[in-house]
This record gives C-alpha cells, structure tokens and sequence, in this order.
C-alpha cells in the first residue's frame, strides 16, 4: 500500500528532502540516535490514522499505492466482519476489522478509499490498513509465542496462531524455516482444550491428524515435544517474528531492532526469509537495525531492498538512500568482507589504518582520549584495518560513497608510490582532478628529497629527516591530504608515536610492548593519559575533520 516516502530532509544539509520509493523490503541503517526506530512509528502512526502528523520529525508525507479494480473485493472481504448478534446494520454498510477492533463503515466509500487512497487516506488507514499493520519491537517480540486462544472454528480467524493452525501450507512454511533455523519442528499444539500452544518436536507429525486432533495419539505426540516457551529467548523471538510474518499476513510489517536476542547467524537467516516472504506480493517491510548480518541476509535473498542510511549530528538530520549494487561489491569483495566493511553503515565515523596493530593502538588512544579527556576523542567511530597502505582506498571509496565519514590513516612511505597507486589513493578521498597532477608532482619532489638525504623516510623520523624548508613543503603537502580526510604519520610509521616510553620492536611485537607501557589500571600512577603533542594531537587532527559540517572528501 505505501509508494512513496517524502522526509523533511536530504543527503546534507542545504539538500532537497530525499524521497524513499517503497520497495518490498526498506531497511533503515545509522548510528544511535539517528531516528531510525522513529521513523518506523512516524510510519506506524500513518498507517494506524491516516493523517498527517505536523510533530513528525523524520517524514513529511507518505502516498499511497491504490488496488487494482480486479482486487478491491478481495481487499475488503479479508477484513470484512459478520454483525454481532442483536447489532444493528445500515443499508450499504458493512463491519470491518480484525479480532476486537471494529468500524460500520459505507461499503461503497470503503471501495473508493482502496481505489483512490490518497484522496481519502484517513478512510484507507482507519479502514482497512490499521488492521494489516504490524510492528514487531522489543517489548512484544518475545510474547509472540506466547499460549493464545483457540477461537471458535466455525467463524474467521483472529490471530497468528489460530490461522497457522487452519491453513496446513503456511504451517508447513514456518515449519520448514525453524526446522532449518533450529534442527526442530515447529507444532501448533490444541491439547490444552480451548487454548493453541506452540511446540518444538524431534519428530514431525506422521499427518495433519495428530498435529491438529486431540485424541490419545495427539496427545501422546505434543507431550514429548518441548513447549516454546521454555526455549531461549533467541528461539522465542524468531519463532514469533516468523510466525507473525506467515501467519499474521501484514501488509505493512515494521520490525525494530530484529536481531535483538539473535545470533549473527540467525540475524542473517531472519533476513534472508522475511525478504523473500515478502517480496512475493505487494506487500512492505520496513526495518530498523544495527546488524550487518541482517542486511546481508537481505540483501542476499535477491529481493528489491532499499538501504536508507539515516544520520543526526549538531540538529542536522541527514538521510542517504544507497545503492543497492554498491551494497552489493562491499559483500562480494573478500577484502572488505573480512574486515568487516559493512559494519561501518551503523557507526557515525569510520578510520580505516594498514594493518591491524595499527588499528588496536589507534582504537586504544582514541578510547583513552574519549575517557579521560574532556570533549576529546572521535566518539561512536569503527576503527578497521584494511592488511596494508595499498588496500587502506579500498575500504575508502566504497564507505565514502555511502556518504560515511572515512579517515584513512597511512604511513609516510606512501610517499614512495607513484602511478596508479597514487592516483587511486587521491580518488579515494575524493581530491578534484585538477588538484591530483599538482600534488602527484610534489609527492615525486619529496620522494627525491628523501633520496638525497640518503635517510628512510620511514625508520629516521620521517618529517624530520629533510631540510627546514623541505620540512615546510612536506607539511604543507600533509595538510592538503588531510582536508580530505587522508593522513599520513609525520614521524615515520606507528613506532614512531610515544617514542619516550621505550618500547622496541616492530608491527604486533611492539603493540604488545607499548600496550604493556601504556598501563592498563586506570587508577594506577603507570597508566598514560592523554596529554599534549604526540599521537593524542594527531588523533584530535582526525576528529576535528571528522566534526567539521564541510569537510571535505564526502560525495555528495
């Protein structure tokens, strides 16, 4: 029923509003607090109403979708209801609703509304569309499972569990998803007269009969199986989220923070089903989450996924819709998948350094300067390795054209690459093309200053091992880098940083030595706290970057 989702803003600030064309599944990523589980009761309360609510934040209008002539019938008798006995019943008028909730509404304003929804969408919502929409968060997700009533066989079913219990496909459906999810067999148990449980079982039902029957071989087959609810929370909640999606039948599902209580395995597996679920029909899945695991599953289940990437920072909102394709190469490129690229769409900033020894010490001194240090350190920022300096733009580009905040952090030495190297690290960081040819030539005038010295560039003190001048030309030349978000260590390499400490050795062996100098009891009169100088300022250089509303580097 929802085409179209117009926000209140756009990819940056001074940008139109974006506007999200509904696809089957829509997936809403960010770091904390930057409204994506609010966009999902925006979207709930829309559908629920039908009016425009002038305190929404995140959307400024939602449109709908109308039904096709051949299907408006089909639309209204799936929640047309049967008058109570003694109500009374205007002519033209019909009830409609699901399990209590009920409206006598004009029959032929109710066809119109489906036709032309949003010339009256408080009719479509209130109507028909209240009844088929669902959120599933984290204060009702666990109780899904829970016992419900039997109902009386002879009139519609009004719960999940009541029409899994009648329809023996979509039974057997969720039956084959927790089967492979968990190696048991989901059961819909009637014994308990008047109430309907669910059950894992070892064995499958031998027919319909003893599943759904009540007599003594029913019996004796629900009393061996275990009842859901002395399951682990995990197995509750993917149960009942499955079993609402197949059963419940929304038309509008709305899932907060699905992967709560999941293993990354079963995020990617809850994924994966509720796309195709419901990418076989006209129906919408909106979801808000923090796991990468679930938007691969998603995204990998071949279904039309947008990936909308919400962000607020400063009272500035911000909301980028990314390209499915682009989500894609980050998944099928080994590299990125095993650093874990992905999980850089749920935090604010990302640094990515050349090996991992780089990133445990720079992850650890950021932690220390966010600690103990007053409005210092990047906060809410993934610290990734991308093996080595030539790798460190493949993490780069892909993230930044997400519209990530990216810092590349390099050693001096990148100084000695020139070609396609070069070029390719300046294009990661989004340098114009006029400004490439310029510094591709200093880089080569540098290099060959380092030459003359007859000094490693690396191991001698990297800026300091040229002339005062030279000096002045090769900073310079580092500023430029890092207004866009590239930085070089000026001294040389990582071993260069806290040299006073005394720590010796190099790559992993000298991240063991220096994190033993460094302290690690807080309390304690050994343990470094951040001062002044050294790589405390060299961070505070990335994230003044990372702060600045018009840094440069980002696609816009």
């Amino acid at each position: 029923m929802i085409k179209n989702i117009k926000l209140k803003f756009g990819r940056a600030e001074g940008l139109p509003p974006e506007s999200i064309t509904a696809m089957p599944i829509t997936v809403f990523v960010g770091p904390n607090n930057s409204g994506k589980s609010k966009i999902l009761t925006e979207i709930q309360q829309f559908c629920t109403t039908g009016n425009k609510n002038t305190n929404n934040v995140i959307i400024e209008s939602i449109e709908l979708s109308s039904f096709a002539d051949e299907v408006v019938d089909e639309k209204i008798e799936s929640v047309t209801l049967k008058p109570n006995l003694g109500e009374a019943q205007h002519p033209g008028h019909i009830f409609v609703g699901k399990g209590p909730a009920r409206h006598h509404v004009n029959e032929l304003q109710f066809k119109q509304a489906l036709k032309t929804p949003n010339s009256q969408p408080t009719h479509t919502c209130q109507w028909f569309l209240a009844y088929n929409t669902l959120i599933l968060n984290g204060s009702n997700r666990i109780n899904l499972v829970n016992e419900q009533a039997a109902g009386n066989l002879q009139g519609p079913a009004h719960t999940s569990f009541q029409l899994l219990f009648r329809d023996d496909e979509k039974r057997k459906e969720v039956r084959r998803i927790i089967y492979e999810a968990f190696g048991q067999y989901l059961v819909v148990d009637p014994t308990n007269l008047g109430k309907l449980n669910l059950r894992l079982s070892k064995e499958p039902p031998k027919e319909d009969t003893e599943e759904r029957g009540i007599h003594a071989e029913a019996v004796e087959f629900h009393s061996k199986a275990m009842l859901i609810n002395q399951a682990s929370d995990g197995v509750k909640a993917f149960t009942g989220m499955v079993t609402e999606m197949i059963a419940g039948d929304p038309s509008v599902l709305l899932m907060d923070e699905p992967e709560a209580f999941l293993h990354p395995s079963l995020s990617f597996k809850l994924g994966k089903e509720v796309s195709q679920i419901m990418s076989a029909s006209d129906k919408r899945l909106f979801v808000a989450t923090h796991s990468p695991n679930f938007v691969m599953g998603c995204i990998q289940s071949g279904a039309p996924v947008n990936i909308v990437r919400l962000t607020y920072r400063n009272d500035v909102p911000t909301a980028r819709i990314l390209p499915n394709e682009d989500i894609l190469r980050l998944m099928r490129n080994p590299l990125l998948r095993s650093t874990g690229v992905l999980s850089g769409l749920f935090y604010e900033f990302v640094v990515v350094t050349e090996s991992d020894a780089d990133r445990a010490f720079y992850q650890e001194i950021n932690d220390r300067l966010l600690k103990h240090s007053n409005g210092r350190g990047i906060p809410n920022c993934l610290f990734l390795h991308a093996q080595n300096k030539q790798t460190v733009k493949t993490i780069i580009k892909p993230l930044r054209e997400l519209g990530i905040p990216v810092a590349g952090i390099v050693d001096i030495d990148v100084l000695k690459d020139g070609g396609t190297v070069w070029s390719s690290f300046l294009e990661s960081g989004s340098i114009p093309d006029l400004e490439r040819e310029p510094l591709a030539s200093l880089r080569q005038a540098l290099k060959r200053k380092f030459e003359e010295s007859g000094k490693n560039m690396k191991r001698d003190g990297g800026i300091k091992a040229l002339e005062e001048n030279d000096q002045e030309a090769l900073q310079n030349f580092f500023n430029k880098l890092s207004d866009y978000g590239l930085f070089v260590v000026p001294n040389g390499e990582l071993e260069s940083w806290l040299m006073g400490l005394g720590a010796s050795g190099h790559g992993p062996n000298w991240l063991v030595e220096i994190f033993e100098k460094m302290g690690e009891d807080p309390e304690s009169q050994d343990y470094l706290k951040p001062h002044e100088g050294d790589v405390w300022n060299f961070i505070d250089s990335i994230s003044k970057w990372f702060f600045d509303p018009r840094r440069k580097g980002i696609p816009k």
